[in-house]
């Protein structure tokens, strides 16, 4: 007789090989959710391979939409399910590189390549993490070690066309990096031939990005043909990632549509990160959901036992409630003067800070301004109409600074000039090396917000002005505002040099933070190192 068909292996496989059919046709939710199922069906079975099987395909799923901590969460529940080094070591460990690669934590990115490369069982699957090594040294700025590893790889004879042409590109570029741009370019162009003959258009936009940095510096011109290409295929291919790095060439270049460009780079990046917050919280739900299906019984029972010791309990919790209660009083009494007493120091403490700024303000600047008026008008003679109109331009630079000063530190108008006001006081910081660029300020209802959100936001976009000009090195700035019926937007986009999430504290962004928290708003930072920096304020009105 043939062996009985278990029906719950039998439908594990079928929601895995559905997971599986969903993947290719790239409907990642449902791919993620029948993952999820079939995993839970193989937990009972305990059968640790299909268990780790799908969850390595949910983490490559929540990677594809840019959830790489998610990701890193799903391997790790694999790792006590495996039990050996195998091709799912293998895969487990190259893909907590890729998210660490993502997250810019290169030190454990390159660590988990390692372990990937250890557990390989032949060369030719190592080139791929060997490769991945090679792109975060790039990223790190160890150009000698990444070319030590590239070139390794070129000496195997084994090597596809490929990786042979992935390998010259990232090469080529890390040539450029330390100095030898003609060897750079000859490596870089010999890649992308390789990539043109075999219509591999993904790596091809890898090729003309390098290229357009490979110009950037020399000639903007051929710098921008590179990026626009690059621009061309990522949109033919849907590929935001690609397109937003093309688009910040075409921006930092001073292309003659600079702000049309500018406009794109904003509306894909707002796209994606809608997109990808969108699949970050679906993901997340369909775990919940699984999870709390699996506990259901297990709850209800738990709920029954505790309701029988609930009632024959509920004269002493009465009794204990009453007790809490009047505790709580006391100590709410006593929480009310600590909080009235740490207000009032930190009120000193505000006023001090703003005088000291002031003062600050007056002794760095005002003050050598003015000595160098005052010297001017002692060597200089004044009756020449060149050295008045110079004197005259001294004294404006002077009372300009002192409105700049009194505006920062005294009280907000917020009555019907305040956008005027505001859209001034953004526009100071407009220089040769920055460009700022305000969208939509006027069409924001600002009568239907109330007094203190106004002073909130005026005080939080200079705050992160001032960083801006303090820290970022940005050349291009962009504020939008968007108005809707019920909330005002707010979203602040620099392509300045960021920096590590940890830092954000440690610059003075807390401060912005505490504004807008006060206010029953929302304010989220995204930044990495060399990757920009913004910032999106949501307010209800």
């Amino acid at each position: 007789m043939p062996d009985k068909i278990d029906p719950n292996r039998d439908n594990a496989y079928k929601l895995r090989d559905l997971g599986i059919e969903n993947f290719k046709n790239k409907n990642y939710n449902s791919a993620f959710y029948n993952f999820n199922k079939s995993k839970i069906e193989f937990e009972v079975l305990k059968d640790s391979a299909n268990i780790v099987y799908n969850l390595i395909q949910m983490a490559s799923i929540q990677q594809i939409n840019g959830d790489y901590y998610g990701s890193k969460e799903t391997l790790t529940e694999a790792l006590p399910y495996v039990k050996k080094k195998d091709i799912y070591t293998v895969s487990i460990n190259n893909f907590f590189g890729i998210a660490d690669k993502e997250l810019a934590i290169y030190n454990d990115a390159v660590y988990y390549y390692k372990e990937a490369i250890k557990d390989a069982d032949n060369n030719i699957s190592k080139f791929s993490p060997l490769n991945n090594i090679a792109v975060v040294y790039i990223e790190q700025k160890k150009y000698q070690n990444a070319i030590e590893i590239l070139e390794s790889i070129l000496e195997e004879k084994q090597i596809s066309k490929e990786s042979k042409a992935r390998v010259l590109d990232n090469l080529g570029f890390a040539y450029f990096k330390i100095g030898n741009p003609d060897k750079g370019l000859a490596l870089m162009n010999e890649g992308l031939k390789i990539r043109n003959q075999s219509q591999d258009l993904y790596a091809i936009i890898g090729s003309n990005l390098h290229l357009a940095d490979f110009y950037s510096k020399t000639n903007i011109s051929k710098s921008n043909e590179y990026a626009a290409k690059a621009y061309e295929i990522a949109t033919k291919l849907h590929s935001i990632d690609e397109r937003l790095k093309a688009l910040s060439f075409l921006i930092s270049n001073d292309s003659d549509n600079q702000n049309d460009y500018a406009k794109k780079f904003i509306f894909l990046n707002d796209s994606i990160i809608k997109i990808r917050n969108n699949f970050k919280n679906k993901f997340a739900k369909i775990k919940y959901d699984s999870k709390k299906e699996k506990e259901e019984n297990q709850k209800l029972r738990l709920e029954k036992a505790e309701n029988l010791v609930a009632l024959k309990d509920a004269e002493n919790e009465r009794n204990i409630f009453i007790a809490c209660f009047v505790v709580f009083i006391f100590l709410l009494a006593y929480f009310k003067k600590q909080y009235d007493t740490q207000n009032r120091i930190k009120n000193i403490k505000t006023a001090y800070d703003t005088e000291t700024r002031i003062a600050k303000d007056i002794h760095d600047g005002l003050a050598n301004d003015v000595f160098h008026a005052i010297t001017y008008t002692q060597t200089q003679p004044l009756a020449s109409e060149n050295s008045k109109e110079n004197l005259l331009q001294k004294l404006d630079h002077i009372y300009t600074r002192v409105r700049g000063i009194s505006r920062e530190n005294n009280d907000i108008d917020t009555g019907p000039n305040y956008p005027n006001n505001l859209k001034e006081m953004l526009s100071t910081y407009n220089s040769s090396n920055t460009n700022v660029i305000i969208n939509n300020i006027e069409k924001v209802n600002w009568d239907s917000l109330e007094d203190l959100k106004k002073i909130a936001i005026q005080r939080v976009l200079h705050e992160l002005m001032v960083n801006m000009k303090k820290h970022s090195e940005a050349t291009l700035v962009v504020l939008k505002f968007d108005n809707t019926e019920n909330k005002l937007l707010i979203q602040y986009t620099d392509n300045g040099k960021g920096c590590e999430k940890s830092q954000i504290i440690k610059n003075g962004l807390q401060n912005m933070e505490n504004r807008i928290l006060a206010i029953k708003g929302t304010i989220t930072f995204e930044t990495e190192p060399d990757k920009g920096f913004k910032v999106k304020i949501t307010l209800p009105k």
